[in-house]
């Protein structure tokens, strides 16, 4: 039998070593391709346009609630401090106008009394004798003076007859007329002994309190003795001294108000109702005298007491801080904040207090506008702020 061989493909003779390099040949050029493909992608990309930049945002400027300040509209008052102390605008010390030994003092220290009333009594037992004394004496003195009369009429009608001279008539009539003086001598004594009798019972002078008592039950006083202090509470004054250079300053019928040690925080009214033309010895000071009521009688004389006194005062305009106002150019001006922005606002500017801190605004400015109450670094007018917060409300 024949064996036949069948015919070898021209591939298949292509010996294996010589077809190896020709595939690791081909996979070298696909490499290099896909290497050549992403450098020139990479190569476009660089080459690409850039996006433009951003511009910086404008810097905000959060503030806090001490560095603003709501113009508010009211009076402005400059003031002067004063103090000194309570003084009643009367008191008097009761005396005793005559000799006696005193039976009963009806009041005692902080004690309220009425202007009449009885206060002390003493023993009248030698004054209503006196009384009697003088009652007799001006009885007497009227007989006297009856007596004088009858014979100055006698001596008229024998005158007439010429039974008497003239000379006699006049005698008697001198006689009536030194009897008419003796009865108006005793009448006057016997208004006197009256009056001692009356004077045995002492009575306060005004309406007050009883501030102390001199006198006990069973003390003989002699005439001027004190008996009593009262002082009125109702009304008092403070006395405050004042150095001559203000003086100027402080004019009748000016607003005082004042504290008291004692009431808190309780402010008490007054007004100037005059001033010492002297200065006071060893200061350079006046007193300035002011008036205060005190009806519910809280105030105590002697009481120190310190305030102010407004020698000025505005209309109702609006107020700045002090401190928000700034000077540009040789005028007054204020930065306010006007939607979410600062903005330059000259202003003209009235009454100042230093001491308040505060300063009336003629013009420029309403009430209600939020104005910056301090200067800040970098802000200035255009610049952006954030205001605060309203605080809240607690109920």
């Amino acid at each position: 039998m024949k064996i036949e061989s069948l015919p070898v493909s021209p591939v298949d003779a292509i010996p294996t070593a010589r077809r190896r390099p020709a595939r690791i040949a081909a996979l070298t050029l696909l490499a290099l391709a896909v290497a050549g493909a992403g450098g020139y992608a990479v190569l476009h990309k660089d080459a690409a346009p850039e996006a433009p930049a951003a511009a910086p945002k404008e810097p905000v400027f959060e503030l806090s609630q001490r560095d603003v300040a709501a113009v508010a509209a009211r009076p402005l008052a400059v003031t002067l401090p004063l103090s000194g102390s309570l003084v009643p605008l009367a008191q008097a010390t009761v005396k005793s106008k005559v000799s006696g030994v005193v039976l009963a003092s009806t009041v005692q220290e902080g004690m309220n009394v009425g202007a009449g009333q009885v206060i002390a009594r003493l023993d009248d037992a030698e004054a209503r004798a006196r009384v009697a004394q003088q009652q007799a004496l001006l009885a007497d003195a009227n007989a006297r003076l009856a007596l004088a009369r009858k014979n100055q009429a006698n001596s008229a009608a024998l005158l007439q007859q010429n039974y008497i001279a003239r000379s006699a008539y006049d005698t008697t009539s001198n006689g009536v007329d030194l009897a008419q003086a003796t009865v108006d001598s005793a009448r006057a004594q016997l208004d006197l002994a009256r009056i001692a009798l009356a004077d045995t019972t002492i009575r306060a002078p005004l309406s007050g309190v009883v501030s102390r008592r001199h006198a006990q039950a069973g003390e003989k006083l002699s005439p001027d003795s004190p008996v009593f202090t009262i002082v009125d509470l109702q009304h008092l004054t403070l006395d405050a001294p004042v150095p001559a250079s203000d003086i100027p300053r402080i004019k009748a019928g000016q607003q005082v108000s004042f504290r008291v040690d004692g009431f808190g925080d309780r402010a008490f009214i007054g007004k100037v109702v005059r001033i010492n033309p002297a200065t006071e010895a060893g200061s350079r000071a006046m007193l300035v005298y002011i008036g205060v009521d005190n009806p519910d009688g809280l105030l105590r004389a002697g009481m120190f007491a310190k305030g102010t006194v407004v020698t000025e005062q505005s209309a109702v305009r609006p107020l700045l801080p002090v401190g928000a106002v700034r000077k540009e150019n040789g005028a007054d001006v204020v930065y306010r904040v006007d939607g979410g922005k600062v903005v330059a606002v000259p202003v003209k500017l009235g009454l100042r207090n230093q001491d308040e801190g505060m300063v009336e605004v003629v013009d420029g400015i309403d009430a209600g506008a939020t104005v910056l109450a301090l200067p800040l670094d970098g802000v200035k007018p255009g610049s952006r702020v954030k205001l605060p917060a309203a605080p809240v409300q607690k109920g």
